[in-house]
């Protein structure tokens, strides 16, 4: 990829704008992207000391599958216009976003020996639910996942309550506002109202989340009881709970006032980088997560992140991870995008009924399947477009089928490690504290026994 951006950066001319017609593609071009998930779903199975130490040469590897032969097809300006586009419009700024999240919620420590018995876990993944939707699932997961941890720390089977803390609060709970998961976050920049989903989507949200709690509280209570917990607590006793780190609420604070103002500041100016445009407010909102990421690093005393066993090797692992997906994706979200007449027109047409008409149930599991092993963020627009892509029809004439796509996109990426950034961040986390995660398929597993059947009640009773 650097060598593709260095000739980019000496050839500016080079650069330009450039398109490709994704209807014309083969549905072989998506191989690379199936490689990359195949990897982050087997090598950690198959060759685990391998792939600790070079998933990010194997994540480079299949990006470079997809960009070498595509700048040899589609020449050089169009792979570098995709590979700007790529990089500057979605991966930097998700990437900045998670990064500031990781950095000010890792800033806070909650301090405090819990006991985590399963009354104590449901009040936790409860109170994450809550949280995700105004400081984002990845605030939410950063900030209670090690309390978590620390209170489940002499327990003998802890697994389960992290496999259901992604399911709660890094997917689900992100789903009443803008504010909670990427894909909301698109639809407001199209014009749907902010409070559009809490008002559309509350019941739904409310009946997946009081399920997965009451299941979770069953299962938790099983294992507790059958199992106990250690002769020795790990975590020594401490006189009250409080935080440390505490003025990083306030940075947080910054976070959610500059993904907001990002969204509703309307500025005519633009830099076209490479075929690129570039606004003003992301600029500024980009610039100020890197300000904040920094301060938060600088105020916070390092006690705090010693506390909190704070490192960059589950950020380093997303962000490796991810700029692989954001790239092998490229040819995949276009043929979505050709729509009937594409190499994926089946998955459109699909979603409509023979009169011509949104058909919800269908625009929900769509989105939904899609978006557990795409990213959910571009899955939605993909169907937000495919819905019409009118924000006031799909509002109010297509409520429904907009209700489907945006619990559909939020909802199911908690079907895989990847369906969401905090999922694999949470994950790196647990593992970095001695539990022993399931593997790709074991979480799945999970989610294909506790998840697929909720979604199926949720389709019956909310998108006939």
């Amino acid at each position: 990829m650097l060598p593709a951006l260095l000739l980019l950066l000496l050839c500016p001319a080079l650069a330009q704008a450039a398109t490709f017609d994704g209807g014309q593609l083969s549905a072989w071009w998506g191989l690379p992207f199936a490689a990359m998930l195949l990897s982050i779903a087997l090598m950690p199975l198959l060759v685990p000391a391998f792939w600790h130490h070079h998933y990010g040469k194997v994540t480079a590897g299949w990006a470079l599958a997809f960009l070498v032969p595509f700048g040899l097809v589609f020449g050089l300006p169009v792979a570098g216009a995709e590979f700007v586009h790529a990089l500057l419009a979605e991966y930097v700024p998700f990437i900045l976003l998670l990064t500031a999240l990781y950095t000010v919620a890792g800033g806070i420590h909650i301090r405090g020996n819990l006991r985590g018995a399963p009354g104590l876990n449901v009040a936790i993944l409860a109170l994450g639910a809550v949280l995700a939707s105004f400081m984002g699932t990845t605030g939410a997961s950063m900030l209670l996942i090690r309390p978590l941890i620390r209170a489940n720390d002499n327990r003998a089977q802890r697994a389960h309550v992290v496999v259901f803390f992604i399911f709660i609060v890094s997917n689900i709970g992100g789903s009443l506002t803008p504010l909670g998961d990427p894909p909301l976050f698109l639809g407001f920049l199209k014009g749907v109202d902010f409070f559009w989903t809490a008002r559309n989507i509350l019941p739904e949200t409310l009946f997946v989340t009081a399920v997965l709690l009451a299941m979770f509280w069953l299962i938790d209570r099983h294992f507790y009881r059958k199992e106990g917990v250690l002769p020795v607590d790990p975590t020594p006793d401490t006189r009250r709970i409080g935080f440390d780190g505490a003025v990083n609420f306030w940075l947080l604070g910054g976070v959610v006032a500059l993904v907001l103002m990002s969204g509703t500041w309307k500025s005519p100016v633009a830099f076209d980088v490479y075929g690129t445009p570039v606004g003003l407010p992301g600029l500024l909102r980009d610039a100020g997560l890197v300000a904040l990421t920094l301060l938060s690093l600088r105020i916070t005393p390092r006690a705090v992140h010693a506390a909190n066993q704070f490192g960059w090797a589950p950020m380093a692992e997303v962000a490796k991870l991810f700029a692989g997906i954001f790239l092998t994706i490229v040819p995949v979200i276009a043929m979505l995008k050709a729509g009937a007449n594409g190499p994926f027109g089946a998955v459109v047409a699909a979603v409509t009924r023979a009169d011509g008409q949104p058909d919800p149930a269908m625009y929900f599991w769509a989105t939904g399947a899609l978006s557990s092993f795409l990213d959910n963020a571009p899955t939605y627009l993909v169907f937000f477009n495919t819905a019409g892509g009118d924000p006031v029809a799909l509002m109010t004439t297509y409520a429904s089928t907009l209700a489907a796509v945006s619990a559909g996109a939020v909802f199911m990426g908690a079907n895989t490690y990847i369906g969401n950034a905090p999922n694999l961040m949470v994950k790196a986390i647990a593992e970095d504290r001695g539990v022993r995660m399931p593997s790709f398929f074991g979480y799945m597993a999970w989610s294909g026994v506790c998840l697929l059947p909720l979604f199926v009640l949720v389709t019956f009773i909310f998108f006939r």
